[in-house]
């Protein structure tokens, strides 16, 4: 059953998946899931305020000291928060650390805001999704029991297989594509209560597996353009994040300069 809500603001808590890569727009910036859904969310009020913290390549330890009071502060409407799956693709994780510091996090922004929402995060289908996944997964209950606590919604992307599907993903194989990101919009907004605009689970059409050759192309370009300097920042200790402000920083009125709220 959907409640019509109305929802004056929303405020966006996290890291590159909530900045919005690799959702790339013609002049170079990130748009994103939290971006397309301020968009559809200002359509139905007036003087809808939006304001996104999230910044790629933190951890949940960054996320609490630099984001979450000042999230808090806002007093929005609602607040979506996502961290701590950075921390599981590390080889060194202490989940204990992580449970506690989102634990933290969410007991500062539920009394904050009108509806917190929490996620289960996607994860692109391969070898690196099964090495980690006993990680993600405890991280993901920890939300499931934090949420039943604090009366959060949880908006399960984890348990759509299509966002598992590989094509969903973009060629650094970390960061879902425009139409991840468009599906997860959606996934929110009906999570919200929202009159559902798609069927966001809808699998995508049979596609052909490309051949060797193209396996062994893309894995080389993989490897050149992003395995590398991610392997780089690890050992030197930087983050793609490093001295970056976030892209929306004050909870202001949002227009969509893109006049586009499907794509």
């Amino acid at each position: 059953m959907h409640t019509n809500p109305h929802h004056t603001s929303l405020v966006a808590v996290g890291d590159s998946f909530t900045e919005g890569m690799s959702d790339l727009l013609p002049d170079g910036s990130y748009r994103g899931w939290a971006d397309l859904l301020a968009a559809r969310m200002a359509t139905r009020t007036e003087d809808f305020r939006y304001a996104n913290l999230a910044v790629r390549g933190k951890l949940i330890g960054q996320i609490v000291d630099e984001q979450i009071d000042v999230a808090a502060a806002m007093k929005a409407d609602v607040v979506t928060l996502v961290g701590g799956l950075n921390d599981t693709l590390r080889p060194k994780c202490d989940m204990v650390r992580v449970r506690d510091l989102l634990t933290q996090a969410v007991e500062t922004l539920a009394p904050s805001c009108e509806q917190l929402v929490l996620m289960r995060s996607p994860g692109r289908n391969g070898p690196v999704m099964e090495r980690f996944r006993p990680r993600m997964e405890e991280l993901f209950t920890c939300i499931d029991e934090l949420a039943a606590k604090h009366d959060a919604l949880v908006v399960d992307l984890y348990g759509a297989p299509v966002l598992g599907d590989q094509r969903m993903w973009d060629v650094d194989r970390l960061h879902l594509t425009a139409e991840g990101h468009r599906r997860v919009a959606e996934a929110i907004w009906q999570g919200l209560g929202y009159e559902p605009e798609s069927d966001w689970r809808a699998e995508l059409p049979p596609a052909l597996p490309p051949n060797w050759v193209a396996r062994r192309v893309a894995d080389a370009r993989f490897a050149k353009q992003h395995l590398v300097p991610w392997i780089g920042r690890r050992l030197t200790g930087r983050s793609s994040g490093d001295g970056r402000a976030p892209k929306r920083a004050e909870l202001a009125p949002y227009a969509d300069e893109s006049r586009d709220h499907s794509a």
